[in-house]
């Protein structure tokens, strides 16, 4: 079993050098700000995943990798190893999140993280597949209002169909959490629905996107999910304290620890981002292998 990373440094130079180029306005910094927690997440993973087999970070540029980054232990693959070169360079996840199983040596069964999902408790292989099923809590919705709820809705649809199935007036939606992900469910839909899904990529985030739950949804139609919940935390940064997101790192109640800073000011980032380094140290003081 796989981990595979994505991560955006938007402190880069060449990394905003082409955000700036292809897209036309000033890089949102708050949108792409790096916390500086990655290394977190590969000590979370030494620590409390064992089990996981190999890990792959995948990058935009080799100026993306953070020089601590082991090379030995940590497999560095770029957008352009995965993804077509004519839709390179993307600045949206979504397309990154579609091509993810072309990463060569992928196992069959791996754990997709997002860099801000640390594992803060010991896990069990269990937690994420059992019998070669995927493990995951899944949400029915009726109302697709606002850009990321229609990207679900797409994202439902185009699974439903590759399943064989009618389109329905609601959609499914998995855990926002770490993913537990087939490999070759992911080539099955894409190969079946290549051009649905090439048509719909776009540099940033577009209403006409469809992302890594259509992969989730079709695995769940096909009866090769196992709808429950991952035990996770989800922690907004903004609507908390200092010393309550200190204790939900240093006294975790669940083993997956998700920190959202979605309308965080810059003045708090500042003060947060200082907190949340304290307590990750404190969490995980020594370092993992896949750093130097």
């Amino acid at each position: 079993m796989d981990a595979v990373i994505t991560y955006v440094d938007g402190n880069d130079p060449v990394w905003k050098r082409d955000y700036e180029k292809y897209t036309n306005v000033p890089v949102m910094q708050k949108r792409f700000r790096d916390w500086g927690t990655l290394r977190y997440l590969f000590r979370g993973i030494e620590a409390n995943m064992p089990f996981i087999r190999k890990v792959h970070l995948v990058v935009s540029h080799e100026s993306q990798v953070p020089k601590w980054v082991n090379r030995d232990e940590v497999h560095v693959v770029l957008h352009s190893d995965i993804i077509p070169k004519e839709y390179l360079p993307t600045f949206n996840c979504n397309p990154i999140e579609m091509h993810l199983h072309n990463i060569e040596g992928l196992s069959e069964q791996y754990i997709y993280f997002n860099d801000d999902l640390f594992p803060v408790m010991p896990c069990v292989p269990e937690d994420f597949f059992r019998g070669g099923k995927g493990v995951l809590g899944f949400s029915t919705h009726w109302l697709a209002a606002g850009m990321y709820k229609k990207i679900c809705r797409n994202s439902d649809r185009l699974a439903r169909e590759a399943a064989g199935m009618k389109r329905s007036c609601s959609f499914m939606r998995p855990q926002h959490i770490c993913t537990p992900m087939l490999r070759s469910q992911c080539h099955e839909l894409y190969d079946k629905h290549q051009q649905q899904i090439l048509n719909s990529l776009t540099r940033t985030r577009s209403a006409i996107n469809v992302t890594q739950y259509t992969y989730l949804n079709y695995q769940y139609y096909k009866g090769l999910m196992i709808r429950e919940r991952i035990s996770a935390k989800h922690c907004s940064a903004a609507l908390m304290s200092p010393e309550k997101l200190a204790s939900h790192i240093l006294r975790p109640e669940r083993k997956m620890l998700c920190i959202n800073d979605v309308r965080l000011s810059d003045n708090r980032y500042e003060e947060l981002r200082s907190v949340v380094h304290e307590s990750f140290e404190k969490l995980f003081p020594s370092k993992s292998r896949f750093e130097k």
